[in-house]
């Protein structure tokens, strides 16, 4: 299995090479549903993270979202 390299939440970490966001947010086993997510400073929403592949290098970042008005 190749393996590549991504920062999750500044953590170094390796993961599959073809693992979606899901994949990478599962292995750690965040609650999926109580956070936003972004790749490289770029959102990905929620229903979109399955389809959104990892590449070497990747920067993941997980936050609260804040919503208001």
């Amino acid at each position: 299995m190749t393996l590549i390299n991504i920062t999750l939440n500044g953590e170094a970490r390796q993961v599959p090479a073809g693992s979606s966001l899901a994949d990478a947010l599962a292995a750690v086993e965040l609650p999926t549903a109580s956070f936003a997510s972004a790749i490289n400073g770029e959102f990905v929403a929620r229903d979109a993270r399955a389809q959104a592949l990892l590449a070497e290098g990747d920067a993941v970042f997980t936050f609260q979202a804040i919503t208001g008005g």
